[in-house]
């Protein structure tokens, strides 16, 4: 229990103690005065009734006072759970958001490097094309010059590099 409760138990029970054992003093009847006329009253009864009122409207405020802040604790969680699912919704709706992104990201690098193998893949067939092209031109090149060279011993026109003649002795042109 909390102090303040306590010691409200405690006073409310010293009174009663207090209002047993003097309870012939409690109840002597005394005059008086209510300002425009005098009554006869036990003056312990109206003082004790004052206080057990004071008691009972101080506890009314203190219930109401509990009742309203327990309501409004319940609105304030009850408006706390609706953030959170809404904190939660949003989100779970930025993770799908950056999921969507990201396989959209995902799907334009893997277009990216299918483009980018296209076009590796176009020049390297189209260097493979020309090198072969040009080992064909050597070859036909080099199949030519042994041609003439051929053709060249099989007449018998080579000039001897020595003396800058031809074969048969006539002086090269």
């Amino acid at each position: 229990m909390r102090t303040r409760t306590l010691f409200l138990i405690i006073s409310i029970v010293l009174l009663a103690g207090f209002v047993a054992l003097n309870v012939d003093e409690f109840t002597r009847v005394s005059i008086l005065s209510l300002g425009f006329t005098t009554v006869q009253v036990s003056l312990g009864l109206v003082m004790l009734a004052l206080v057990v009122i004071a008691t009972l409207v101080f506890l009314g405020s203190t219930v109401y006072m509990q009742s309203t802040n327990l309501l409004e604790m319940r609105n304030y969680a009850r408006q706390l759970s609706v953030q959170r699912e809404l904190a939660d919704k949003a989100e779970a709706s930025r993770f799908t958001e950056l999921r969507s992104y990201m396989e959209v990201q995902a799907l334009a690098a893997q277009q990216r490097e299918t483009a980018h193998n296209t076009v590796l893949a176009e020049r390297f067939a189209q260097q493979q094309q020309a090198l072969l092209m040009r080992l064909e031109e050597s070859d036909k090149s080099l199949a030519a010059y042994m041609g003439q060279l051929e053709d060249r011993l099989e007449r018998g026109t080579l000039a001897d590099d020595r003396t800058g003649r031809m074969a048969n002795g006539t002086p090269r042109l």
